[in-house]
């Protein structure tokens, strides 16, 4: 077995609507409270990076694992939104849903499309990140899968 390991290191000078900073390695960014929580909205902030987190994992894996069923992918698009409850003063990060767009080639045939479609779902429960938030944030597809229209002659 073997673990891998993330380190961030952040710099908060205190208080509540203060700006700090964090440094993961590749990700390097002003954090602050956001507007609609009445901070200063200044960089990002653990609401954005969880949906971050978790969309980047949900279609970072439904990539590999279209790419390993070679399915004729003609192209991947994805937004996911996070819902947030404020219920006396107390948020709590309720849902995340992921709307994944996947568009085949033209030619793919209906068990292509079927494949993709079981790999859209499947991919949810593979992604860590969704394992880790599983039972605190509940989760929802809302995937659009299509093909590219044939060309006219």
């Amino acid at each position: 077995m073997a673990i891998e390991h993330f380190h961030l290191t952040a710099d908060w000078p205190g208080g509540r609507n203060a700006v700090g900073s964090i440094d993961a390695g590749q990700l390097k960014t002003d954090i602050s409270i956001p507007e609609e929580m009445d901070g200063p909205g200044i960089g990002t902030n653990p609401d954005e990076m969880l949906l971050g987190a978790a969309a980047t994992c949900y279609i970072i894996t439904l990539g590999a694992m279209l790419e390993r069923a070679e399915l004729p992918i003609a192209s991947m698009a994805h937004t996911s939104e996070g819902r947030v409850d404020v219920t006396n003063g107390v948020f709590t990060y309720k849902e995340i849903i992921h709307r994944p767009v996947i568009t085949l080639d033209a030619e793919a045939s209906n068990k292509q499309m079927e494949k993709a479609q079981k790999l859209i779902e499947k991919a949810e429960t593979a992604c860590m990140i969704s394992r880790a938030i599983q039972g605190n944030v509940e989760l929802t597809l809302e995937p659009t899968l299509r093909r590219t229209e044939k060309a006219r002659t």
